[in-house]
Order: structure tokens, then sequence, then C-alpha cells
């Protein structure tokens, strides 16, 4: 398929620029693949769908402050850097992207905090906005990172136009969050609350919690009309033994088992073998998932709504069906549903 196939116009309105009040009061709507039946629920509806066994299939990766602001040496010129990932823990070596990127070069030096407590020294170009940061800190490493941290704020993706002072730490992350790498937050899973999660547990509904640390790809713009020749940024992802018993026994038993977001969907079809079984896994992946394709594991998934030429609207299309899906969009247009990460969900069935 080509990427002109999944623009359509989002009026900027329809983009969320907060979350709902309370996590599982978003709106979701509810497409059934066979029949192209649509309902329009609550997500605390979200239970009549599934029954004791079922599993759903959580993103456990927790987000981390991952955009700093800091000031060039000597001229003082406002720089943001976007942490991507460590490099090196002993040596303080971070992957990032720089913007003003035109103005930073091989071996100046960048200042943050408002006592300039942190500096790092750019010792390599990587791509055309990224650079290799060495941080100048002579402390453990634990007491770094901390400080590091301390001077970030959480990456809102660029379409929601909110202030870095002004955005809401507790609710860009998952109530589940646990493992630390991800430069945005997995959305689907946003909509899940405490209680409805004990709900689910006292219908005896099984959770599976795997890690995929999700990166700038999944919002980086796609340059080429022909998808097969888009690269997907790899992340790094860790499935674990228990985790694949719950899902292969649920399989094997002929349960529901449903993928809480394209992240989840992605890291299990990375995994899966031939016999339909998803296997323990410690590595990165790049898989870059759009139609038409064969998928081997979940029978339902979540997703939010998501931004045109998206990777994440790509593989919703994958999963429901081309013309299924972009109907679906056409739907959600017309009756007001939310866009976005902060945006409402759809819950999509056999």
């Amino acid at each position: 398929m080509k990427l002109s196939q999944f623009k359509f116009t989002l009026p900027e309105e329809k983009i969320a620029l907060y979350p709902t009040q309370y996590r599982d009061e978003s709106r979701l709507m509810v497409v059934h693949r066979k029949s192209g039946e649509v309902e329009h629920l609550f997500f605390k509806d979200i239970l009549k769908f599934f029954n004791e066994k079922d599993v759903f299939i959580f993103n456990d990766t927790k987000v981390f402050p991952a955009r700093l602001y800091g000031n060039k040496e000597k001229t003082g010129a406002c720089i943001e850097v976007f942490l991507l990932r460590e490099l090196n823990e002993e040596s303080r070596l971070w992957d990032v992207l720089v913007d003003p990127a035109r103005k930073i070069r091989i071996g100046n030096k960048l200042y943050f905090g408002e006592d300039d407590s942190m500096v790092a020294e750019v010792i390599d170009n990587t791509t055309s906005r990224g650079r290799t940061l060495r941080f100048l800190y002579d402390g453990p490493h634990d007491e770094f990172k901390k400080a590091l941290y301390a001077l970030g704020v959480p990456p809102l993706p660029d379409f929601i136009k909110r202030k870095a002072e002004d955005i809401d730490v507790e609710r860009f992350q998952t109530i589940y969050a646990k493992h630390e790498g991800a430069v945005t937050v997995p959305a689907a899973g946003l909509h899940f609350s405490r209680e409805l999660m004990k709900r689910m547990e006292i219908k005896g509904i099984d959770f599976s919690f795997i890690t995929l640390h999700a990166g700038l790809g999944c919002f980086r713009e796609i340059e080429v009309e022909d998808l097969t020749k888009h690269k997907m940024e790899s992340e790094q992802m860790q499935i674990t033994a228990e985790a694949c018993n719950i899902v292969n026994t649920a399989r094997q038993n002929g349960q529901n088992i449903c993928a809480v977001g394209t992240t989840v969907m992605r890291a299990i079809e990375t995994t899966v073998g031939i016999n339909g079984l998803i296997t323990e896994a410690d590595r990165w992946t790049n898989k870059f998932i759009f139609p038409p394709y064969d998928f081997s594991v979940a029978n339902s998934m979540i997703t939010n709504f998501h931004m045109p030429q998206s990777i994440q609207l790509m593989l919703t299309c994958a999963y429901g069906g081309y013309d299924l899906i972009m109907d679906v969009y056409k739907k959600a247009l017309k009756e007001d549903y939310r866009f976005g990460t902060y945006g409402d969900a759809m819950l999509i069935l056999d």
C-alpha cells in the first residue's frame, strides 16, 4: 500500500489536548470486523466483551522525562534536547536530538538547570538532528540519572500543543508503568483505571505484561510513498517466560486474547512462531506492520484514534481491514471522537 492511502483531513479541534477527568470514562467505539457493526460506548463498558480466563496483554514500559531545555555556551542560545537512549552508563553517553540543530557543533558545551548544574559536551554527529552527548557528572550513576531526569519534562507529541510547565506527569503514564525506557506513552493503556482493572480481576480476566520501549519512530513522518521502503527505528523489548505462558495457555484453550495497543501488537508479532505461540525475548525490534498482514496471536485489539499517515493507523488498518477502518474514522470524525494520545479508544473484535 501507499502512504497517500492513509491521508485524511483531521481538524485541529478534534485532537485531544487533555485527558478525560477519569481514565475509564473516555468514549469507546467497538468495531466488529466480520459484520462491520459499530457500537458507541464508554471505555469502562469494555468488560461486557470479555470473560473469565480471557487475556489482556499490556505494555508496562514507563515514560521518562526525555525533553530538556538548555543553553549553549558563550551565546546562551536556548537549545531543546530530546533524550533518546543511554549509550554508555559509565561514560554518561546519550543519543539525543537537538533543536535547532544548525547551532550545535562537535565540542560545544550545553548547560542545563537554573544554576547550570548539569553540563554536557557534544562529541559526535549521528544524523542531521542527532548528536551524542557526554554528560560531565562525577557522582554515582543513580544520582546522575535522578539529577538528569529532574531537569526534564514528559515528551508530549508535537501535535499536543501544550506548554512544558502545563504537562500532567501522572496522566502521561499508565497506572501499571514499571520499566523505564519509553519516550512516549503507549496510549491505549491510558484508559485503564485501578477500579477497572480490579473489576477485570474479579471477573477472572488474566493479565500478561510485556515491555516495549516506544521510541520517536512512532511519531516521525514517513517520507516514502512506497511503504515497503520505510525503515522503522529499532525499539528495545522484553517478553518474559511468565508473559508467554499466560498468552500461550489462553491461545491453546481457545480464550480471547486482547492486545492493548499497537506497541503490544508489534511486540507479540515480532516473537510469534509458526505454531502461533509467542516466545521469550530480550532484544530490539523494528517491526513495521501495514496492510496486508496476517496476525497470529490476538483476536482483539484496543487502540486510540490516530494521526493521518501514522504507523499506528497503518497497523490498525492491517488488523481491522483497510476499508472498514478508514470508514470508521469518518464516523469518528462525524461523531466527535477525540483523536491522539489523550483521545478516545477503539476496540476491534472479530
